[in-house]
């Protein structure tokens, strides 16, 4: 499995909600049996608000819009993710439904890492389950801070 493309995506993102560890080349091919890759058509969903799901998505290649569907009509735009972003992070957390929606604003090709993979992982490799928690978690802080100071509904 070739993860060279979302190796330098991850790596060269400038964003503040970056995914924050830097990798090795051992850790990467650690976690390359436990992500499945997935190519997303511009325009389809890679998340739906209020599904629940356990996946943490990297994105190698497109942008993502995430957005928001409020009860009254309309949609709030939250965030456009460049290659390189984490999407989903919430969902390594707690078996609680999906805060936005996530669009294809390109073709795009991400990464899918389950809570249960992830699980696999601590048992294998800790240091390397811890790192990665800790940069989900890094990135979902920055991007709830973000939401509060600019008053974004997250449900």
């Amino acid at each position: 499995m070739d993860l060279s493309a979302l190796k330098e995506a991850v790596a060269t993102l400038n964003a503040d909600d970056a995914f924050g560890p830097r990798l090795s080349d051992e850790a990467w091919e650690a976690l390359a049996p436990l992500l499945t890759r997935h190519e997303i058509r511009v325009g389809h969903l890679l998340l739906k608000q209020d599904e629940v799901d356990a996946t943490m998505y990297f994105l190698e290649r497109g942008s993502l819009q995430v957005f928001v569907t409020r009860s009254a009509p309309g949609t709030h735009r939250v965030a456009i993710l460049r290659s390189g972003s984490v999407v989903g992070e919430a969902g390594l957390f707690g078996r609680t439904p999906r805060m936005a929606n996530v669009e294809a604003m390109s073709n795009c090709v991400v990464w899918g890492l389950r809570a249960a993979r992830l699980d696999e992982l601590a048992v294998r490799s800790p240091a390397l389950a811890l790192e990665l928690v800790r940069g989900a978690a890094g990135v979902l802080a920055v991007r709830t801070r973000a939401n509060l100071e600019r008053a974004v509904p997250l449900s």
